[in-house]
């Protein structure tokens, strides 16, 4: 493969992450979704002097929108792919409560190991997309 058509792909994976992390984080100030994304903020985070877990989730929706947009430009990119592979590797702990609980979580629990596996490749395409 040569490098333009390389570099096509790599604009498409961009692309892709900027509107995927932008809408997720979006999807956070959704009162539907954010119920249940503060649902699945485990009990060992629901403590006192922790933050709530509705002000997590509108952080953590901050932080997707913030990554996504960061994504968008070269100047800020590789910082952005940073933040969002860390971001990634936080969130993981409520993915995983949620994939335990799926009487309570529906949809929403992803079973552990397909999460485990779209968290890694998403990992992998913000690695991709700073190369």
């Amino acid at each position: 493969m040569g490098d333009a058509a390389l570099d096509v792909i790599q604009t498409i994976v961009l692309c892709a992450l900027v509107l995927l992390f932008v809408g997720m984080g979006v999807n956070h100030f959704r009162r539907g979704p954010a119920r249940v994304m503060a649902a699945m903020i485990p009990p060992r985070l629901r403590r006192r002097g922790l933050p709530s877990p509705m002000a997590l989730v509108y952080l953590t929706g901050v932080c997707e929108i913030a990554g996504g947009l960061g994504l968008a430009f070269p100047a800020t990119r590789l910082a952005a792919s940073v933040a969002l592979i860390v971001f990634l590797v936080a969130v993981f702990p409520a993915n995983a409560y949620a994939a335990q609980h799926p009487e309570k979580f529906g949809r929403g629990a992803i079973p552990f190991w397909p999460r485990l596996a779209g968290q890694a490749v998403l990992i992998a395409l913000l690695v991709f997309v700073v190369l």
